[in-house]
């Protein structure tokens, strides 16, 4: 079976959990972890009587978010009842937006270039959450997660391979990590993808029959699952026969795509407005509010530190895609005046420590502040820059100032010519071959010499100063 001839159409439905202390409709918390059933009440329990409150924090925040990703915000919005029946939604409806949501339009653009079209971008709540794995033979029902607050943002159907699905997700991510509505987390369940893929013969415009891969918790999940599914489209196609719509789950062990039901289309959910919540009516004034509360997002905060660091394209694009790292290396930056040494150092030895050891860059237990006394010792010559990766080290666990501990370690650079001969000296006697050729005139060697004074000195010798004294030897 070839791929080649036929074309992938994606369309990712992105339901991200917001940012808020309390449900969308109760005052129940939302924290996670919390024991089974704990965070739950007469409203989310869905007990006879209970009405629901609209959460004022979590309408801030999608109204952030649509901004953020350029949607047109409509003044007047309608909350609906989905309804379908799980054993983990007790109403037997999911309060939604449907003919009326919040946002409509807005697209994400691509690094590679391009953009995404987004069609919606509504309020609804969340379900409960079904546990298979913990008795045998038996499911079990939380319903600490039932009325979360979420958005759904629903996107074009204009992704053309598993890749630019990818790409996409990480771009929508990063906007809405930079806005500040949402911690994405994936393992937590605050952003799931549920993604929509047909075939067609590449020329084709009508679209054919989709399918709904739903719950997907990792975007390398999502491209690995659309390949296998888009492959079944084909090859179910070349092999004459027809694609049903219905909804599949991803084995992510198994590495297959399986079916799970027909899938429904808007009209088996029966929708009609929500007769206990009133239209949703925002002000002019607060709308305004809102759009200047958006801060800055990563596009923008890329081309500012290219210009005003002089950083190259990846550097930009890998300080950008956290916001804590964003805030960590600026402030660096800031104190060192030196944001190309800056950048440095946070994607270098601050990156490669938290890769190793886990942890969060804004709980790094060198501070900005400490890291850019470090980039200053270096400037002014107090420490080498094999000294300073010791010192950096060090100062992991030790919080006093840079230079004291280099004082203490032994690790100052040392610029004395006699100390720098000393060492020099001891280098040429014991690489007498290496010393032999460097004196007749093999001035690639000195390199080499030079490397073996840093490590005998222990990084503290003044690199310059040693490379000066050794080209004198060679004259």
């Amino acid at each position: 079976m070839s791929t080649t001839s036929w074309e992938m159409v994606v369309g990712l439905e992105v339901h991200v959990q917001l940012k808020t202390r309390t449900k969308a409709f109760c005052a129940c918390s939302t924290n996670f972890g919390d024991p089974p059933n704990q965070n739950t009440c007469p409203v989310c329990l869905a007990l006879p009587g209970a009405l629901p409150v609209l959460n004022a924090r979590a309408v801030e925040l999608a109204v952030r978010a649509a901004m953020a990703l350029g949607c047109t915000v409509h003044p007047r919005s309608v909350f609906a009842r989905k309804n379908y029946f799980y054993p983990d939604l007790p109403k037997g409806y999911q309060i939604s937006q449907a003919e009326f949501p919040v946002a409509t339009g807005g697209r994400v653009e691509l690094p590679e270039g391009g953009a995404i079209g987004i069609t919606r971008l509504h309020m609804e709540e969340d379900a409960g959450k079904s546990i298979h794995d913990r008795f045998v033979g038996m499911t079990a029902i939380d319903l600490n997660r039932s009325g979360m607050p979420l958005i759904e943002i629903v996107g074009e159907p204009e992704i053309r391979s598993s890749a630019q699905a990818g790409a996409y997700l990480r771009a929508l991510r990063e906007i809405l990590l930079f806005a500040g509505v949402s911690d994405c987390s994936m393992e937590e369940g605050s952003l799931r993808v549920d993604a929509n893929v047909s075939a067609r013969p590449m020329g084709e415009p009508k679209f054919r029959n989709r399918t709904e891969i739903k719950n997907l918790n990792s975007f390398s999940n999502v491209e690995r699952a659309l390949e296998l599914e888009f492959a079944r489209h084909v090859a179910t196609y070349e092999a004459g026969g027809t694609i049903q719509q219905q909804t599949m789950l991803f084995d992510a062990l198994k590495g297959e795509v399986r079916a799970a039901r027909s899938k429904e289309g808007s009209h088996d959910y029966r929708y009609f407005p929500e007769p206990d919540l009133p239209p949703l009516l925002l002000a002019t004034e607060w709308l305004e509010a809102q759009r200047a509360a958006v801060p800055e997002l990563p596009a923008a905060r890329r081309a500012r530190f290219l210009s005003a660091f002089a950083l190259g394209e990846k550097e930009a694009q890998a300080l950008t895609t956290e916001v804590e790292t964003a805030v960590y290396f600026e402030a660096v930056a800031a104190a060192s005046g030196d944001g190309k040494a800056a950048a440095n150092w946070v994607l270098g030895e601050v990156s490669g420590a938290l890769n190793a050891g886990g942890g969060r860059i804004d709980e790094f237990p060198i501070s900005a502040k400490r890291l850019a006394a470090l980039i200053a010792l270096v400037k002014e010559g107090g420490v080498s820059s094999t000294a300073a990766k010791t010192l950096f080290h060090a100062m992991r666990t030790d919080h006093g100032e840079p230079r004291a501990i280099a004082e203490r370690e032994g690790l100052l650079q040392v610029g004395d010519d006699s100390a720098l001969i000393g060492w020099i000296d001891e280098v040429l006697a014991e690489l007498p071959d290496e010393a032999a050729r460097f004196a007749a005139g093999e001035k690639k060697l000195q390199g080499v010499l030079v490397g073996a004074v840093m490590k005998k000195s222990k990084g503290r010798a003044d690199p310059k100063k040693v490379n000066q004294l050794l080209a004198a030897r060679a004259t």
